[in-house]
């Protein structure tokens, strides 16, 4: 706080006449010191001065002069004696008691200039123990973001540093963290209301725009909330909201621009170590694929892990559950899909629901057959990301519903389109496909055929001759009649969605 008015009259041995006598007055703050002789000084002050005068002009009835000087807010009125005036006019001090403004007698052995050098002394004091106070600030700051808390250690640490509260948000405005007492339903709520707006002041950006919003205030009776977005530039990465009963002072403000300069190093610093060990993850998994194993432990071991016990039961899922997944087991990126995970097999169940997304599960199986896991992962995957099925399908179950399960959805229904579409072409006919049904879910018998069709046994075989014409496959041929068992089946199904083309190479995050 800059000097106090007592403070000033204290050490300038000034003695103080009127307006002082009232309950704090002379804890005023001093903010600079005026000297003037003018009749009506206050165009030229700003608030907060020591005003010094020798009342050159001074006559008459005062309270005009007295009153512009306590609009004005001035500090106090310090009046040198000993000039045009052996002692202070009495109108003026009684104008001064009148209207509570303090007068201080200056003594004429003492010059204006001396006390202008003193307050700004004092002043310059005061601004290094602010700067100080900040400097100390920042370095516990960094200490506590240098713990393995991280920047949780760092909210922590504000929070006592602006004698308030504070807390961590991620880009979406959900609290990550946050301390006691914390207003995060205030600062969630403003964040929500500006996302999509566009700028409405150049100081206020807005959430959602995909441009960095700048410091925001928000101001209620007894409480004072800044929010200061995260990030290295762009769209913000994250928010910290920091909030007290009272009104922050500059140094205040320095720590907080601190800590958001050391909570953004932070969060890059992790985002660049999740992306080295997830690359890393990625080579090892490629190691095993490649039949690897013991170089793949081998690299893992020497960053201190290591790799689940076998059997594994293989993960595969989309880029949402990466995060899930990477907390609680082996888990790599690569080209598809996304997301790979090794998980023992008695856990596998409980990790592949905690993913919160669709998940496939292969079979358990030991690191030398991880490629036919990683198959199976993927197959279930497909079978997951159909809404008829639940988030989680493992191998095993698409077994038990036969070939067509197993195969490619995609290339499945291509198959069937060409191998049938002679029939499909012919006319507007569908009784040549029911009847090849027939005839090949009665594994070729043409009385049992005809009869579940409901037509003469001469008719089928009429129609049967012509479906072997129009395909021009021999029907008697057991490969041909599974190809066609299996377009028919395809047919009948609607298309999932097929698996993607990889975009790169096993080991590239995305």
């Amino acid at each position: 706080m800059p000097p106090t008015l007592q403070t000033v009259m204290r050490r300038m041995h000034l003695r103080p006449l009127a307006g002082t006598s009232g309950p704090g007055v002379l804890d005023a703050a001093v903010r600079w010191v005026a000297v003037s002789e003018l009749a009506d000084p206050t165009p030229y002050l700003e608030g907060g001065e020591l005003l010094l005068t020798t009342g050159l002009r001074m006559d008459g009835d005062l309270t005009g002069y007295v009153a512009r000087l306590v609009r004005r807010g001035v500090a106090g009125l310090g009046f040198g004696v000993g000039v045009s005036h052996e002692e202070t006019p009495p109108a003026l001090v009684e104008a001064a008691e009148a209207a509570g403004l303090p007068l201080l007698e200056v003594p004429r052995e003492t010059p204006f200039i001396a006390i202008g050098k003193v307050v700004s002394e004092l002043l310059a004091a005061e601004q290094y123990e602010e700067i100080s106070r900040a400097f100390a600030a920042q370095g516990r700051l960094t200490r506590a973001a240098l713990r393995p808390e991280g920047v949780h250690a760092v909210i922590d640490r504000l929070a006592k540093e602006v004698g308030g509260w504070a807390a961590l948000l991620d880009e979406s405005g959900e609290v990550r963290h946050a301390t006691p007492g914390a207003r995060t339903d205030a600062v969630a709520a403003e964040l929500s209301r500006r996302r999509g707006r566009p700028l409405d002041t150049p100081r206020r950006a807005e959430v959602g725009d995909g441009r960095m919003p700048a410091s925001l205030a928000l101001s209620a009776p007894g409480e004072h909330i800044v929010v200061q977005p995260l990030g290295g530039g762009g769209r913000p990465r994250g928010f910290f909201a920091v909030g007290a009963g009272h009104a922050f002072t500059p140094v205040t403000q320095t720590v907080i621009n601190a800590a958001g300069s050391l909570l953004t190093l932070s969060m890059e610093q992790g985002r660049a170590q999740r992306a080295a060990e997830r690359s890393l993850r990625a080579a090892v998994l490629e190691l095993l694929l490649a039949g690897e194993e013991e170089r793949a432990r081998a690299v893992l071991g020497r960053l201190g892990g290591r790799l689940p016990a076998a059997p594994v039961v293989v993960l595969a899922a989309g880029p949402d559950a990466l995060d899930a997944l990477e907390a609680v087991t082996f888990t790599a990126l690569t080209g598809v899909p996304d997301v790979v995970a090794l998980v023992p097999e008695p856990e596998a169940d409980e990790v592949a629901l905690s993913a919160g997304a669709p998940v496939g599960a292969s079979l358990p199986t030991g690191y030398g057959t991880l490629r036919d896991g990683l198959d199976q992962a993927r197959r279930a995957l497909e079978a997951a990301l159909d809404t008829r099925r639940g988030p989680v399908v493992k191998f095993g179950e698409l077994a038990g519903q036969g070939l067509l399960a197993l195969l490619d959805p995609a290339a499945a229904h291509a198959f069937s389109t060409a191998v049938l579409a002679p029939l499909t072409a012919y006319g507007s006919r569908a009784d040549l496909m029911e009847s090849l049904r027939a005839y090949l879910e009665s594994n070729g018998h043409w009385d049992a055929a005809a009869q579940r069709l409901g037509v003469h046994r001469h008719t089928l075989r009429y129609r049967m001759r012509r479906v072997a014409e129009l395909l021009g496959r021999d029907l008697d041929d057991p490969g041909v009649r599974a190809e066609l068992w299996l377009a028919l089946e395809a047919a009948g199904r609607p298309p999932l969605r097929s698996r993607a083309t990889p975009a790169s190479r096993p080991g590239n995050s995305r």
